[in-house]
């Protein structure tokens, strides 16, 4: 066994007896503990564990390469993501905190008082949950196998075995607090790479200031060898593709029920907006870091590989063509390695690049348990996201009303490990990559829960018919659209398959409000509540504790 091999073991294993530790010592003992950690969460630690949540594997391993790729339209993803928390945290976070709700189904139902929405909310849920979490096991997979130098099959499954125990055990409080030691295992793993490879290339330690330098010296190369520049917006895609895709992570941020349920685990409306905004600066450490990364690994593959002589390539390259994610072809037999020649795979470029900038073993360990916590930190969260639509609002809120609190938690409990072991299965085989099975998952969010609750807080006209039309016909033109896209070859203004949510989003909103002004108000105590909904909590302070009089 190799160095490289024994430190990246012993790392992953010390973070996964901390992950496992943690949820030991937060054992949800009751339902309030298993779906909201007893909405006792302080708004820092809040927005550590939202930033863990939300920072998945997709984000860790695919964000930097996918930028490097794409170059200037690759921002699209970086801008959606971050602005899709403002729209959160001023327009729905804290209010939906208010509504004092376990889950977005739950919500969704007592708004608009309908069993049906309800239903159809729990379902949406559990789909876009499940989609979600393909992707993460499938990642944590590729992770485990690469390191353990094991199929990518046994990867999977060891991941599915470690998540099912934590999540299954300590619930939201203990999830909640496992991600905490996640983002900070994740955020110091992505960091240090990228802070060492700017004082190598800039001998600044400060990436985000100056990764424009290298840039710049890009644009000169790709000029001689007579590519499409770096910088050049709208190469790969439309501009209209570029903004659907945008607003299309957007609102799928701001609709994703694993994430709203986060902001249920504080007290008050205040601490709900401050979650989101210590989530956005925790979130920004690891965007803004990652067009940084892109711009060196590019620069690096550009002036140290391309331009070499095949038989006098870095060492590292051979490990990952082996793997199948880099591919080396003298296409003009001429022994030297050009730009164009050389194919790498956006899944690798974060992974190798403590390789590529020759940072030793201790910095490829790290890197290998940070992108295992990103997997595991979002699966874990999706994970309680279908548990909870199963549980609570399928099993208890219409199947067994007079369910005790023991049994709930047991059905908690077990829909959970259920959940896991089935996403596990078809993460074995995934029906497509993975950026694109979220990228569907968002659109899917966007056409169905941000129409929903976006009316449902803001316009107290809407109605349980109006959310019952809108998020049916928003998720049947999601789907419509998807599939018309990827296998139809039918676009409207170049827009694809990952833009979809643009054209959900906007006829759910539209069947929403035709039908509820078409069908009878809802009653005037609804509408009461939902302008209460908008004002923040009148606090109370008693015996230096805080007492938050209409807070649920």
């Amino acid at each position: 066994m190799d160095a490289q091999f024994l430190v990246s073991l012993a790392l992953i294993v010390a973070t996964f007896a901390l992950y496992i530790g943690i949820a030991i010592y937060n054992k949800a003992k009751a339902t309030s503990d298993f779906y909201v950690a007893s909405r006792g969460v302080p708004p820092v630690f809040n927005g550590m564990a939202i930033g863990a949540d939300w920072m998945s594997a997709a984000s860790f391993i695919g964000l930097a390469g996918t930028v490097m790729i794409l170059g200037y339209d690759g921002l699209a993803y970086i801008m959606g993501w971050t602005g899709g928390y403002l729209l959160l945290t001023f327009l729905l976070a804290p209010q939906l905190r208010k509504s004092g709700r376990y889950t977005v189904p739950e919500f969704i139902g007592d708004r608009y008082k309908s069993d049906f929405a309800r239903l159809i909310a729990a379902v949406a849920t559990i789909i876009i949950s499940f989609t979600y979490s393909i992707g993460q096991l499938s990642g944590s997979g590729v992770v485990i196998g690469r390191l353990l130098e094991v199929n990518t099959v046994i990867g999977t499954l060891i991941g599915v075995v470690l998540i099912a125990f934590y999540s299954a055990l300590g619930g939201m409080k203990g999830i909640t607090w496992t991600q905490v030691a996640q983002y900070l295992v994740l955020i110091i793993a992505y960091l240090i790479p990228v802070i060492f490879m700017s004082m190598q290339l800039t001998q600044n330690p400060l990436p985000w200031l100056s990764y424009g330098e290298v840039i710049s010296e890009m644009k000169v190369i790709d000029q001689e060898l007579g590519i499409s520049e770096y910088i050049v917006p709208f190469t790969e895609g439309s501009k209209w593709q570029f903004i659907a895709l945008m607003f299309t992570l957007m609102a799928g941020t701001a609709g994703l029920p694993h994430v709203i349920v986060r902001f249920y685990t504080v007290r008050t409306m205040k601490a709900a907006r401050w979650s989101g905004a210590w989530a956005l600066l925790f979130i920004g450490l690891l965007y803004l870091s990652a067009p940084a990364y892109a711009a060196f690994s590019r620069f690096i593959l550009m002036t140290e590989v391309a331009g070499s002589s095949l038989n006098n390539l870095p060492a590292w390259t051979q490990a990952w063509v082996d793997t199948g994610r880099l591919s080396l072809a003298d296409g003009n037999g001429d022994g030297i390695l050009q730009w164009t020649e050389l194919v790498i795979s956006n899944d690798i470029v974060v992974m190798a690049t403590p390789e590529i900038a020759n940072l030793g073993i201790f910095v490829i360990g790290l890197m290998a348990a940070g992108a295992m916590a990103a997997a595991l930190s979002t699966a874990g969260g999706l994970m309680i996201a279908i548990s909870a639509a199963l549980s609570h609002d399928i099993y208890y809120r219409s199947i067994n009303p007079k369910a005790t609190e023991q049994k709930r938690l047991a059905v908690g409990r077990i829909t959970i490990v259920l959940a896991t072991v089935i996403a596990g299965l078809v993460a074995l085989n995934p029906p497509g990559a993975i950026t694109q099975i979220v990228a569907w998952a968002f659109a899917l969010a966007s056409g169905t829960f941000f129409p929903a609750l976006l009316l449902g807080v803001w316009w107290k006209r809407a109605n349980g018919p109006g959310v019952v039309a809108g998020m049916l016909v928003g998720l049947g033109v999601t789907l419509t659209y998807i599939f018309a896209a990827k296998y139809g070859g039918f676009t409207i203004l170049g827009i694809i398959d990952t833009g979809a949510g643009v054209f959900g989003a906007a006829a759910a909103l539209i069947t929403n409000v035709v039908v509820s002004l078409l069908t009878p108000p809802p009653s005037k105590k609804i509408q009461e509540e939902v302008t209460n909904l908008r004002y923040p909590e009148q606090i109370e302070y008693k015996d230096g504790e805080v007492w938050v009089k209409d807070a649920k």
